[in-house]
């Protein structure tokens, strides 16, 4: 970066630091997610338990990115909302299977 004024130096600085702790954040709601479903795709019904702590842990994780603006507010409802559906599906299919 050329050197304009030290505010701009400084903008930029910062910024670059933003991102970067937003990256993590995001990549840790991903994963978690991703956690979750696979997690959610296993037949074996002992998993109920790990399950739904997968399922905590993620809407923990979804719901503090959207406080901290990260992520929007209605993207993290949206994606709460289906994660809970999909949870929900597939505890009734491991129910019926039984």
């Amino acid at each position: 970066m050329a050197k304009k004024s030290n505010s701009a130096e400084k903008r930029h600085r910062k910024s670059e630091e933003r991102r970067l702790r937003n990256k993590s954040t995001k990549s840790a709601v991903k994963t978690s997610v991703k956690n979750f479903i696979t997690l959610a795709q296993k037949k074996d019904p002992q998993t109920e338990a790990a399950l739904q702590a997968a399922l905590k842990e993620m809407i923990k994780k979804i719901d503090t990115a959207a406080g901290k603006g990260i992520i929007k507010k209605n993207a993290a409802a949206r994606k709460k909302s289906r994660m809970q559906r999909f949870y929900n599906t597939m505890k009734a299919r491991n129910t019926a299977a039984q």
